[in-house]
């Protein structure tokens, strides 16, 4: 069945000397995987691997079978080329993290439409924006909305934050009641918007302890989940 539907690449690893797999989240079919055959060699071929790179909107003409472990491209060709993510180190890496985040949390071949959506504007948004040294920050807690765990607002009574239930209370009722910076921290991106986050001024240190609480509260709702390795280079600059 041919499919036309827009994606976002995720991760693209080389298989054999020529063929490259791409994992992408599909705005049709939600998370798919895609076998391009020779595409690493072939100088002729309408499909080229620079077109597969991280966090890329394409849009696409697909095969696809229910059931098939790998789908293939017909066309491709990239939706909205961007700016400023592929020159700038700092964009790129936020882009590497993102992507890889995305992966692990999306396992599922499940239509998401406003995933997809939400994910699209986010790229966009990045690949834009002038300030943007709090972006994944304020990602990595509205990403949660699509998961199913979004955290309940709280109010200032409830000054902690439990990571099991996923809300603020305010007592310490398990050992995953937090407060500290990080939870006044994690208030504050629940209520603003994209561009007020970006005017938070947080040190490297402050964005990093963010991160691992985030990165537990993601590891307590999500059983498969894992550390990002790209997170590495990502603290080295921000």
């Amino acid at each position: 069945m041919l499919i036309k539907t827009k994606l976002i690449v995720l991760h693209s690893l080389r298989f054999g000397e020529a063929d490259l797999i791409v994992r992408c989240f599909t705005e049709g079919k939600g998370s798919l995987s895609f076998l391009l055959k020779g595409v690493l060699k072939s100088k002729k071929g309408k499909l080229k691997s620079s077109l597969f790179q991280p966090l890329h909107i394409i849009d696409a003409v697909i095969q696809y079978k229910e059931g098939r472990k790998l789908s293939y491209f017909r066309e491709a060709k990239i939706d909205f080329p961007y700016k400023s993510i592929p020159t700038n180190i700092f964009k790129s890496s936020i882009a590497l993290f993102l992507a890889e985040l995305i992966g692990i949390c999306i396992q599922e071949e499940e239509q998401n439409p406003s995933l997809y959506r939400f994910l699209e504007e986010q790229f966009i948004a990045l690949d834009q924006s002038e300030q943007f040294a709090n972006f994944h920050l304020k990602f990595m807690v509205d990403f949660t909305k699509y998961l199913g765990f979004l955290p309940h607002k709280g109010d200032d009574q409830q000054a902690y934050f439990n990571l099991e239930e996923g809300q603020f209370q305010a007592t310490e009722t398990n050992n995953y009641c937090l407060q500290n910076e990080n939870t006044k921290l994690l208030q504050q991106l629940l209520q603003e918007n994209k561009e007020t986050t970006q005017q938070l001024n947080l040190n490297q240190n402050r964005r990093q302890e963010f991160i691992q609480m985030m990165l537990l509260y993601y590891q307590l709702h999500l059983s498969s989940f894992r550390k990002p390795k790209s997170l590495e280079v990502l603290n080295q600059l921000f």
